[in-house]
């Protein structure tokens, strides 16, 4: 182009209307936990550019469903706690089948001195109680030993080879299995319980997914179709649950596994299972058997009982679904009220949660506290999100199992 001649460069001003107001978010200060999880206030700001500086506008003027959050979560560091036990104990019994028990405590990684069990809460613990053997007992009739009652092998055995051969008859006939109780509970927790009486037995096809609401029974998880069966047992706060395993099956050496879960304990085992004893520590317990080969499995028993120590608190609640409302807070008969109360959620292994704020309200948005908020846990993942404010929102589980804590 140099013969031509270059025309002279122009600008034209294509707009004079100014740019809608924004969101501005200043980075976040520091955060309010030195480890684990906390909160990190930001400072969110409705801003225009007019005529190339920034103007602060009404906050009205900025799209309201696109603020961002006030406070966002924060880690600095994974908190320095584990849990720690002591030596197992002597076996129960001088001769047959007994148990064996330990302590646990939470154990501070930096002091090495124990503190309080809340610090332990949100990380898995192996199993307090496990099953022991003292040689066989000479033959002769008489009193049962201290562990017997335990562990009841004789009646309980029993009871299996019934459950199977109910099992072999439905078969010969042709006639499905009954699927057993799809058990639910109120909405307001499912505090009730049902008769107590013989030890419902539930058959292998219909126990998966399921959650068993009972005092006790007899859960035959042999011989289910799918790979992988979970069920769940739940009972009121106040009380904890203990499962022997009465037969097993499982083909240890093929890699099947069973596997128990609870917010207070977490154990995994194929070999030596029969007739050894898992206790829960709480209220809930998930049960999955892994299997490879078809026919295998494990039967089960279980019970409830009085909790040894109260590992709740008074306005603390437990509900089943399939579905309730929650109101904090909660007033207490003494008029006191706890500074944290938390809502536990157990719905059967198959169906999933949903949580959804109709109406919250935790103060002006100008006079919150780092304190002053709603966490809700993802119990299968471990993973939390925070609320503040009065923000509504729609929360969905990935498992059976969620807790939301109301913090002051």
């Amino acid at each position: 182009c140099q013969p031509v001649p270059k025309p002279e460069s122009r600008v034209e001003v294509c707009d004079l209307s100014p740019c809608p107001p924004r969101w501005k978010v200043t980075p976040a200060g520091p955060c309010s936990s030195s480890c684990g999880l906390g909160l990190a206030v930001q400072l969110v700001t409705c801003v225009q550019i007019l005529h190339g500086q920034e103007v602060l506008q009404e906050e009205h003027l900025c799209p309201v469903a696109e603020k961002p959050l006030t406070s966002v979560p924060c880690v600095i560091r994974t908190c320095s706690y584990e849990w720690s036990f002591s030596e197992w104990s002597e076996c129960s019994t001088s001769c047959g089948n007994g148990i064996q028990t330990r302590q646990d405590f939470c154990l501070s990684s930096l002091t090495h001195k124990p503190v309080n069990p809340l610090f332990c809460r949100r990380f898995p613990k192996a199993v307090v109680v496990r099953g022991c053997s003292a040689g066989p007992c000479p033959e002769q009739e008489g009193p049962l030993s201290p562990g017997a009652e335990l562990q009841p092998v004789t009646a309980a055995t029993q009871l299996p080879r019934a459950a199977a051969g109910t099992e072999h008859r439905h078969r010969e006939l042709d006639v499905p299995l009954p699927a057993g109780p799809r058990e639910q509970a109120k909405p307001g927790g499912g505090e009730e319980d049902t008769p107590k009486g013989a030890p419902r037995v539930q058959l292998g096809c219909g126990v998966c997914g399921n959650l068993f609401l009972n005092a006790t029974g007899i859960i035959n998880m042999t011989g289910v179709e799918s790979r992988d069966c979970t069920v769940a047992i739940g009972r009121p706060l106040r009380e904890e649950i203990s499962v022997t395993i009465l037969e097993s099956s499982l083909n240890c050496t093929a890699g099947e596994i069973l596997l128990f879960s609870g917010r207070m304990m977490w154990r995994t085992g194929c070999r030596k299972l029969p007739l050894s004893l898992i206790n829960s520590r709480t209220n809930t317990l998930i049960v999955k058997q892994r299997v490879v080969l078809p026919g295998n499995g494990v039967i089960l028993q279980y019970s409830s009982r009085t909790a040894t120590k109260k590992y709740y608190q008074d306005c603390d609640q437990q509900l089943f679904g399939p579905q309730g409302e929650i109101e904090n807070p909660v007033q207490l008969p003494d008029e006191r009220q706890e500074l944290v109360c938390r809502t536990f959620l157990t719905v059967a292994p198959r169906q999933r949660i949903s949580i959804r704020a109709l109406n919250t309200d935790l103060g002006p948005e100008g006079n919150q506290t780092h304190f002053n908020y709603i966490l809700v846990r993802d119990v299968s993942t471990m993973k939390t999100v925070v609320f503040r404010g009065k923000q509504q929102f729609l929360w969905q589980s990935t498992g059976s199992q969620a807790e939301i804590e109301f913090h002051e």
